[in-house]
C-alpha cells in the first residue's frame, strides 16, 4: 500500500465525514442486497456519531486511489464499549482494535484488504496485538481474516473474534 502503486493511506479529515458515512451506508446496503449479514444497523443511522467521533479523534483512515476514497478503516488503542462487551476489559494497552474496514465494491477482490492489513501491521509499532471482530455468520469475511494470519479466538454475541500478533 504505497504511493508508487497509486494508493495513498492517510488519516481522515473532518471534511471526509459525510463521504465516509455515505460510503459505509452504501456498503451496508450492498451487503444486505447480497444477503451478507454485516452492518445493517448503519442503514438506520446507527453509529453515525461514533463514526464522526472516530474521525475527530484521528482514528479513522482513508485509502485514496486517484484522489477518490476507495476504502476506510478505524484503529483505536482505547477499547470502545463494544470492544469491552466482546473482549472483556483490557487494561494492558498492548492491543489495537480494528473497526469498519470497508472497501468499495469496484475495488473488492483486488488485494486491497490484504494490503491494508499489512500496512496496519507495518505502520503500528507500539502495539502487540491487532484485534477485530465480525459477524460469525459472515463466512467470507471470517475466511478472509483466517487467510490473512489472524487467530480465531472465539465467538461472543454472534461475533467472531480474531487477533494477530503485530510483528516488531
Amino acid at each position: 500500500m504505497v504511493n508508487g502503486e497509486g494508493f495513498e493511506v492517510k488519516i481522515a479529515a473532518i471534511e471526509d465525514s459525510s463521504v465516509i458515512i455515505k460510503m459505509l451506508k452504501q456498503l451496508a446496503q450492498w451487503m444486505k442486497e447480497h444477503e451478507i449479514n454485516q452492518w445493517q444497523y448503519l442503514l438506520d443511522g446507527g453509529d453515525d456519531e461514533e463514526i464522526k467521533q472516530a474521525i475527530v479523534n484521528q482514528e479513522t483512515y482513508i485509502v485514496l486511489k486517484d484522489k477518490e476514497i476507495i476504502a476506510t478503516f478505524s484503529l483505536s488503542s482505547k477499547q470502545s464499549e463494544w470492544d469491552r462487551q466482546l473482549w472483556g476489559s483490557d487494561n494492558t494497552l498492548t492491543s489495537l482494535y480494528l473497526h469498519r474496514l470497508a472497501i468499495i465494491p469496484a475495488y473488492m477482490k483486488k488485494g486491497i484488504g490484504k494490503s491494508i492489513l499489512i500496512w496496519i501491521q507495518e505502520y503500528v509499532s507500539d502495539k502487540e496485538l491487532l484485534k477485530l471482530d465480525c459477524v460469525a455468520a459472515n463466512v467470507k469475511l471470517n475466511n478472509f481474516y483466517k487467510c490473512n494470519g489472524f487467530e480465531f479466538i472465539g465467538v461472543t454475541d454472534g461475533h467472531s473474534k480474531y487477533q494477530k500478533l503485530i510483528k516488531k
